[in-house]
């Protein structure tokens, strides 16, 4: 089927100064644009209880920002910034951060004219020793490289980059990560480490916030989906649909398969990366229908949710999640996804609500945007820019119920 989108539809003016470079003084103070079948209100992030309907299900993504930057000098001198994006021996994240000695990882390389063989090394102190963190390029080619990490320490890489490491703040916030970063660009609720970008609608939640709307009667439930540095790449190219969409590992646990089949119709995702993840069940449902497996090893892609009939509720797809996880034994499921939400005809089978930060222009992200909202995607950001409501990752939210 030929898919044609024209990214200049999805484009609107951001002046420089919109754009909020640090996070506010408390999480749940920023502003929050309510849109409700077509009416727009302002409240502030805080009233989430209060706009939401009663008895939602909120779906967190729980990953963890890794200090994914190393500061690296070649023995003469030269300065390499090594930008760790995801795990490539050992593959598995756990696995990755655990290891001793050494790994390879995918990374984005500053400076890498200057790297052209030999390794790169960063020294540091440790328990009063001197040790050495080295890097090698062992393949790669293009915008990725393969890396090959090695340590004198006793320690795991996990330890090494929270030691070294510095938080990879969005590049569009045009400024060096400082102290404020290594906290702000957390959620309260992040568990597993292997994001690269934070899931900035989560950012707005405090432990209060959430405990509050407990007590009311909220439901509150987790999925990981480890966000790429794919998901700052520009679409590039004039029909939005020829982008092609990075690939993004999630997991997802059986409990919280029974949590979303029983409060079906009631599910608020908070952030794009839950779309994504909750979205992506439908597809490895559909295969298990089909073939009678998920096929894990293969992400889900670009288009497959597309070609899925209409009639496959979100519902009965959950249903055929859970039957299958407990024919196999399974408590968890770990997959993958290159799935593209775009206002070609998306059926959003799994996601009722969504709570979102504001997106770039021409991004996949304002695609998904649209994909919900329909035209009315551009009521809602015209709002956002007349009301002096701040954008992008540090800025604030808006609550999107049709």
């Amino acid at each position: 089927m030929e898919r044609h989108i024209d990214i200049n539809d999805y484009d609107y003016d951001l002046p420089e100064g919109r754009i909020a470079k640090f996070p506010l003084g408390e999480r749940s103070a920023s502003k929050l644009l309510v849109w409700r079948g077509g009416e727009i209100a302002e409240r502030h992030f805080r009233d989430i209880g209060d706009v939401l309907p009663a008895g939602q299900l909120l779906v967190f993504n729980n990953t963890k920002v890794i200090r994914a930057r190393i500061i690296m000098h070649k023995p003469s001198g030269a300065r390499i910034e090594v930008f760790c994006l995801e795990p490539h021996a050992p593959a598995d994240y756990e696995r990755a951060f655990a290891v001793k000695g050494g790994c390879e990882w995918s990374c984005i390389v500053g400076n890498l004219k200057k790297w052209k063989e030999g390794y790169v090394e960063v020294g540091f102190e440790w328990e009063g020793r001197t040790e050495h963190l080295r890097a090698w390029r062992t393949g790669g080619g293009g915008r990725e490289q393969i890396v090959r990490f090695e340590w004198t320490v006793d320690r795991t890489f996990g330890q090494l980059l929270e030691h070294l490491g510095r938080i990879p703040i969005p590049p569009y916030l045009d400024r060096e990560s400082e102290e404020i970063d290594n906290t702000r660009y957390q959620t309260v609720y992040s568990k597993f480490e292997g994001s690269v970008a934070a899931p900035t609608a989560g950012l707005h939640f405090t432990s209060e916030l959430i405990e509050g709307m407990k007590a009311r009667g909220f439901g509150f439930e987790e999925v990981t989906l480890h966000v790429g540095a794919g998901t700052f790449l520009p679409v590039k190219d004039e029909d939005a649909a020829r982008h092609p969409m990075h690939t993004e590992h999630f997991e997802i646990r059986r409990a919280a398969v029974e949590a979303l089949r029983e409060r079906w119709g009631a599910i608020t995702a908070v952030g794009t990366t839950s779309v994504r993840t909750l979205e992506s069940l439908a597809a490895l449902a559909w295969r298990i229908r089909k073939s009678g497996s998920p096929e894990v090893g293969r992400p889900v892609g670009q288009w497959e949710l597309y070609d899925i009939p209409a009639s496959f509720s979100g519902c009965e797809a959950l249903d055929t999640l859970a039957g299958y996880m407990d024919r196999e034994g399974t408590e968890r499921l770990k997959a993958a996804t290159q799935i593209m939400i775009t206002p070609l005809g998306y059926e959003f089978r799994i996601v009722r609500n969504l709570i979102t930060n504001f997106h770039q222009p021409k991004s996949t992200l304002l695609l998904l945007v649209a994909a919900y909202a329909g035209e009315a995607w551009h009521t809602i950001y015209d709002y956002a820019l007349a009301h002096d409501l701040r954008f992008l990752s540090y800025g604030d939210s808006s609550v999107l119920m049709r």
